[in-house]
């Protein structure tokens, strides 16, 4: 059968691996994005809920990182550069220290591992173990690190687990910050098991967290408890791994999920939305104390993207020179969960939990009858991208870019609860 002679959808389902997944939630064929909003090839608008699972803060084709990045092709300016030096990666590394890393007193260095979150992850992991020479890592449930199989070891979902097909060792989950309820400290949990000579876990390299769990379910990490986790890691001599992928760039208010904590952790794992445009980029930050690579230990054939390195140092030069996009980021969030209290208040058979920070936020539905995947479907229908998060698919997640006019944020809630109401009344 000639390619021509397939309907939009159907090139895809006959040409596509069976993998592909985000679209069967969203079966539409795009063409054009702005900001907030997606176009399908029939002209039907969108309103983006989802941005790129946290690679788009800053929404779609943000004017002021596409020109920096025309001007640069237009310049011939180097595109693939592997580690070698260029002028667009020095640009980016004095702007990150200018701007993120000065203003906090923090001291980081910057490894390029590669172009995605996971590749941050392994490169952590690796670094870790090298220095302590240990093999365990410690993380936590509904945990989600990345698909490659150091990161999978580590994550908790037992689907994407499954998935490799192969053992998956040298790791240990411990419960997540209020993963028994309220009355349970699991603090007091981790440290009994790494106290307890006979409890079976070894001394481990690393602890690695997530201060919001978007993938697990959108579970907030208390403050406190992080202090408790640092503290541990300090008084065992573990390293502390905080995973900023997706909740890192400003997606609860700081550019740091972790900067309100009054944590210092050894290494950062930064990948998503750094480089402000959906172009393939990550970042770990490591304490130049551990930085004991040797050199070409870790690398990677697509860690110098350069036309990443342009549009994050414009991301940084637009939005990060002041606070104005993390307050807006905190003032919108405190709008977000207003509306979605009403909602869980209203539908509290169906809807029981609200959580979330900043501009992510999750609505958890009853694990039964599809619900949160059905409402998806329907938000879909009416304009609106949203996907569903947690271990059941049972938590709706709102992701809007944190540059969002407040128009088209209430609109695309007033979608959401419409979409619920339609859901609930046809037997939910």
């Amino acid at each position: 059968m000639a390619i021509q002679s397939f309907s939009e959808v159907e090139l895809f389902t006959e040409l596509e691996s069976n993998v592909r997944s985000y679209c069967r939630s969203f079966p539409a064929v795009f063409s054009k994005a702005q900001g907030h909003t997606l176009w399908d090839t029939h002209g039907k608008e969108y309103i983006d809920f989802f941005s790129g699972a946290g690679a788009l803060n800053y929404g779609h084709n943000h004017p002021r990182l596409k020109q920096a990045l025309l001007r640069y092709i237009e310049n011939d300016g180097i595109t693939h550069s592997l580690d070698m030096y260029t002028e667009a990666k020095a640009r980016f590394l004095e702007r990150f220290a200018d701007t993120i890393l000065s203003p906090r007193k923090m001291r980081y260095r910057l490894m390029f591992p590669g172009p995605t979150g996971t590749n941050s992850v392994e490169s952590a992991l690796k670094l870790a173990r090298k220095i302590t020479r240990r093999e365990s890592v410690i993380s936590f449930t509904n945990a989600f690190h990345g698909m490659t199989l150091g990161s999978l070891a580590i994550s908790g979902n037992q689907f994407k687990r499954d998935g490799a097909g192969v053992p998956l060792p040298f790791t240990v989950h411990m419960p997540y910050d209020g993963y028994f309820g309220s009355g349970i400290d699991t603090i007091e949990y981790l440290q009994r098991f790494l106290h307890d000579l006979g409890s079976g876990v070894s001394l481990p390299a690393a602890v690695i967290v997530e201060t919001i769990q978007g993938e697990g379910g959108v579970n907030v990490a208390r403050a406190q408890w992080l202090r408790e986790v640092e503290k541990i890691c300090r008084e065992y001599d573990i390293l502390f791994i905080i995973d900023d992928v997706q909740v890192g760039c400003g997606r609860t208010g700081p550019f740091f999920s972790f900067e309100g904590a009054g944590i210092t952790p050894d290494i950062v794992c930064l990948s998503k939305s750094i480089s402000g445009y959906g172009l393939p980029m990550a970042l770990t930050l490591i304490r130049p104390e551990l930085d004991e690579w040797e050199p070409g230990e870790h690398n990677g054939t697509f860690r110098g993207n350069n036309l990443a390195f342009v549009t994050a140092t414009e991301s940084l030069a637009a939005f990060w020179q002041d606070t104005t996009l993390s307050d807006e980021t905190r003032r919108k969030g405190q709008y977000v969960e207003k509306v979605l209290h009403q909602l869980s208040t209203q539908y509290a058979h169906i809807l029981p939990d609200v959580r979330g920070r900043g501009l992510i936020w999750g609505l958890a539905a009853e694990p039964r009858d599809d619900v949160a995947a059905r409402i998806s479907a329907e938000a879909f229908s009416r304009g609106l991208v949203i996907e569903t998060s947690g271990s059941e698919s049972n938590v709706l997640k709102i992701l809007p870019p944190l540059t969002i006019t407040d128009q088209a944020l209430e609109m695309g809630l007033g979608i959401l609860a419409d979409a619920v109401r339609a859901v609930i009344q046809s037997g939910a």
